[in-house]
């Protein structure tokens, strides 16, 4: 979609922030950036004590396009600054935008072209989070953007529902008016998933663009995390099954029934397993009340939410939380939970062959495991890496699972090691796979660590079988004697390397690089200074 060259200005922009005096200026000209499409930025400031509202009096001091409404009292959320800019704008279009995120150039006019163009109620683009400080970006439900669509109503694509973000997306103003369609008002954490379902409930007609039209800045580091990073306490995991409790009911009772049983779906897919994800993390009071808060909503879920491949990663894992009134099987979980999923050992099976979770839950069954393809189940793969001062070999095993790998005839991995901070060239190998007398399939090959370079490397494998067909897999990282140790290596490029292998929050192989002299000080010294805190 290519935007009118004169747009006339018809979009509001909602800006809200509080305490945010570093960022809020740079989002405000990133909305003023957009160019005369753009009527008006309306900055709310939730009554912040940081100076914010008087930065932001400046900036409208100097720019007419500028309103500036400052609320008597903090709401403690973002729900209710983004009603009082949805009341305030005069637009025709409104859109929101974050005071620590930013509208890239262009991103208006590609929402408003598609907007008018095909009289549509709202527009939805690609939002891509950046993570910073290193500028890496990873776009956000970015199947859902791959190709231009416009849909008569959204239950014409029930992957919506995966898209909870309200910043990546253009609104009618008078469609939001006339369905009564606002944000929770007060402290409510997760408020975007209850206003999607609202919007969606309303049968809006809407249109997606691949145009990247939000950057969703995550500063993980930052002393005030935000609501969506900020999961250590329990209290964060019931803020958000009550906010998708609401976005079903919500659904439900606006007769959109596909559409709810879609954000159930995506809750056992998304939410659970990336909390999921993070139990290791947790102490053991936190496990058993995420576990307990996690059964009795799980309680709420009918026969035909289980009824979809139970098998699927996330339903898998819900069974099993459900099959077993205290937490057990964490690590496994954690490993289950990844992206993509990884199944380790044991496998065990019932006397007439049906797979099993474990011969103690034999109520949690693996039924499909016995007839699905080899590259459609979660294999497990495990790694492990030795670095030396001659040569630093990598070790690979891939497990048998029911008898499928055998079937599929396993040949080789593809190997690609990916850095995790920047867009450094990833470095790939393939490697053959040898069946091994304990019925797994090994394979061994010498990694330069030196190639590789400073930062943190992911290993990403994909297992290639007979037939052609392939599955992605992440490798489990092995632990025991001095598999995950520290070593420093002589390199002839560098003089000295630090290599740190280490298993991710999921269990999956990474390896931390520090190059040189001056690196390797700098780690060690870090290392000191904690274990003198």
């Amino acid at each position: 979609m290519h935007p009118h060259p004169h747009q006339t200005p018809h979009v509001s922009v909602v800006v809200i922030g509080y305490n945010d005096v570093a960022h809020i200026a740079h989002a405000v000209r990133s909305a003023l950036a957009q160019g005369p499409a753009v009527r008006e930025v309306v900055a709310v400031d939730d009554c912040s004590t940081d100076g914010s509202h008087a930065l932001l009096e400046r900036l409208a001091a100097g720019e007419p396009r500028v309103r500036v409404i400052r609320r008597e009292t903090n709401s403690g959320g973002c729900g209710s600054p983004r009603n009082a800019g949805i009341d305030a704008v005069t637009s025709p279009y409104v859109m929101f935008l974050d005071s620590d995120d930013v509208l890239p150039p262009g991103a208006v006019d590609a929402l408003l072209a598609t907007a008018r163009e095909e009289r549509v109620d709202v527009v939805s683009g690609l939002c891509v989070r950046r993570e910073l400080p290193s500028g890496r970006e990873v776009p956000w439900q970015e199947s859902l953007y791959a190709h231009a669509a416009v849909l008569t109503g959204p239950e014409r694509l029930p992957r919506l529902v995966h898209d909870t973000l309200c910043v990546n997306k253009l609104y009618r103003a008078d469609f939001l008016r006339e369905n009564a369609v606002r944000f929770p008002e007060g402290r409510f954490p997760y408020e975007d998933i209850v206003f999607t379902a609202r919007v969606l409930a309303a049968a809006p007609r809407l249109a997606l663009i691949p145009d990247r039209v939000y950057v969703w800045n995550v500063r993980r580091s930052a002393e005030r995390l935000s609501i969506s990073l900020d999961r250590a306490d329990v209290g964060n995991w019931r803020s958000r099954t009550e906010a998708n409790r609401q976005a079903y009911e919500i659904l439900l009772g606006a007769g959109q029934k596909k559409l709810a049983r879609a954000a159930r779906a995506k809750f056992l897919d998304h939410e659970l397993r990336m909390y999921a994800r993070e139990l290791g993390l947790r102490d053991a009071e936190y496990r058993r009340a995420w576990w307990a808060h996690t059964r009795a909503y799980l309680g709420e879920y009918d026969a035909a939410d289980w009824a979809a491949d139970p098998a699927a990663p996330g339903r898998l894992l819900a069974r099993v939380i459900m099959a077993s009134p205290e937490p057990r099987d964490l690590p496994r979980l954690q490993e289950l939970a990844a992206r993509p999923a990884r199944l380790c050992p044991p496998y065990a099976q019932s006397a007439d062959g049906t797979p099993l979770w474990s011969d103690d839950l034999p109520r949690v069954t693996l039924e499909p495991y016995r007839t699905r393809p080899a590259h459609q189940l979660p294999l497990a793969v495990d790694a492990a890496l030795r670095p030396r001062a001659r040569a630093t070999v990598l070790r690979l095993r891939l497990h048998e699972m029911y008898g499928r790998v055998a079937a599929a005839g396993p040949r080789s991995l593809e190997m690609e090691w990916r850095h995790r901070e920047d867009r450094r060239p990833a470095r790939r190998a393939t490697v053959p796979l040898v069946l091994s007398a304990d019925d797994t399939w090994s394979a061994e090959t010498a990694v330069d660590l030196a190639a590789l370079g400073a930062g943190t490397w992911d290993l990403r494998l994909r297992v290639l079988f007979a037939d052609g067909t392939g599955r992605d897999v992440t490798a489990h990282a092995r632990a025991g004697a001095g598999l995950l140790r520290r070593s420093v290596v002589p390199s002839l490029r560098f003089g000295v390397l630090l290599a740190q292998p280490y298993a991710t929050h999921s269990g999956a192989l990474a390896v931390r690089l520090a190059t040189g002299l001056r690196g390797v000080t700098s780690v060690l010294r870090g290392r000191l200074r904690r274990l003198l805190r």
